[in-house]
């Protein structure tokens, strides 16, 4: 089934077109696949011409790296408003509810980072590295959550909370959402206090 992105309100403002062209591509990539999702797509959602897309995003590569940029960003700062300093345990309950409810929203088809990497095999294509930087500073966040913890191979305990988080936005898209943030919260308090808290 195609799914067709909510129309985007027309300005002639450079940024707000870029912006409007970066809307289309985040509803469509996301819906639909980034590769199953062409430029002609993306170009008669905005209602802009070849030329004005291009002027943007010269290829298709470099607006599948902005996409993932701002949802980097947009993910950063939602992580920023989990964390609870001084309360790590807090704070992982909270990323395990929010990944639960992320799971559970309507439309949610898994998480954007590993459905690109799926899609680009290349680990040196740009969309790749821009994958891997946001999941080393994902793994970076854990690593700090766990050191709070008092943990002592932090490094360690984030890649387990990695894997945990990565399967339970799995779990959650392939129909078991509902108990997603219960299992989640249970697995990061089993791997912190099996690491000697």
């Amino acid at each position: 089934m195609q799914h067709e992105a909510t129309p985007v309100t027309r300005t002639r403002s450079g940024p707000a077109t870029r912006e409007r062209i970066l809307q289309a591509a985040a509803e469509l990539f996301y819906a639909d696949g980034i590769r199953a999702t062409s430029a002609d797509r993306i170009i008669t959602q905005v209602g802009i011409t070849k030329v004005t897309f291009y002027r943007h995003f010269p290829t298709k590569s470099d607006l599948v790296v902005a996409y993932l940029i701002q949802q980097a960003a947009g993910e950063r700062g939602w992580f920023a408003t989990l964390r609870l300093p001084g309360d790590p345990a807090a704070s992982l309950r909270a990323i395990a509810e929010g990944i639960g409810a992320a799971s559970c929203s309507p439309g949610f088809r898994g998480c954007a980072f590993i459905n690109a990497a799926a899609e680009f095999s290349d680990p040196d294509d740009p969309v790749r590295v821009v994958v891997e930087e946001h999941r080393q500073w994902m793994l970076d966040d854990l690593a700090s959550i766990a050191a709070e913890a008092g943990v002592p191979d932090a490094a360690a305990i984030a890649r387990q909370l990695m894997i945990l988080r990565d399967g339970a936005m799995v779990n959650g898209y392939l129909g078991e959402a509902s108990s997603v943030a219960d299992s989640l919260t249970a697995a990061f308090d089993s791997v912190i206090t099996a690491s000697g808290r």
